[in-house]
């Protein structure tokens, strides 16, 4: 069996390219295989810490050359977490905190939008090791981020979240089938053989 490599290739792959952590590649494999985020795009980004998918999300909201957004000023992420970002990244505006104590309408209010057009997950837990007690803790964050994008995420627009495989993945997934047009689920190639955690996708918000 393979042992545990904390510095594999896509570590070194995420210092090469200026990436604050591997998880980046993520996003990256998501991005590329349903083309979620878009140039002039607002981005929601929940479990930001420590902002590899925050600077993904800023690279490419960043708008082409004579396109202009849909509302508002162009290419923005809002990032927040329980834990600080040590690092500052053009376009995105970072909040220390629960995003359950946000005053989202204000948030978007003074960023001269009315939705977000993307909402990202990748809170996770603090893990007790206890595997049932940590899959009930994950499928309350992903429910906690299901219920912002079903408030402030835009009709059409796209949601990515990340859960602990466990007994309440169908359940869960059916719920975003219902709220989504379209609902994937993966798990990248970065991540870790020994992690449970896989990726859901809804794309399109009815």
């Amino acid at each position: 069996m393979m042992s545990y490599n904390p510095r594999d290739h896509y570590f070194k792959k995420a210092k090469k390219e200026n990436f604050v952590a591997r998880s980046v590649y993520k996003l990256d494999e998501i991005q590329k295989k349903y083309r979620l985020l878009k140039p002039g795009d607002c981005i929601l980004d929940l479990g930001a810490s420590p902002g590899s998918w925050s600077q993904l999300a800023s690279r490419t909201v960043k708008p082409q050359e004579g396109v202009k957004p849909q509302e508002g000023a162009p290419g923005q992420v809002v990032a927040v977490d329980l834990k600080p970002l040590t690092l500052s990244i053009p376009n995105v505006q970072f909040l220390l905190g629960d995003a359950r104590q946000v005053d989202w309408k204000e948030v978007l209010s003074n960023l001269g939008r009315s939705h977000f057009d993307v909402v990202l997950s990748d809170m996770a837990p603090s893990t007790t090791g206890i595997k049932f007690t940590d899959q009930a803790r994950s499928l309350e964050l992903c429910e906690l981020a299901l219920a912002l994008a079903e408030e402030f995420l835009r009709p059409g627009g796209n949601f990515v979240c990340k859960l602990f495989h466990g007994g309440e993945f169908r359940e869960f997934k059916l719920q975003m089938e219902k709220r989504f047009q379209q609902c994937e689920a993966l798990k990248p190639q970065s991540t870790r053989s020994q992690s449970k955690e896989i990726f859901l996708i809804g794309l399109r918000k009815t």
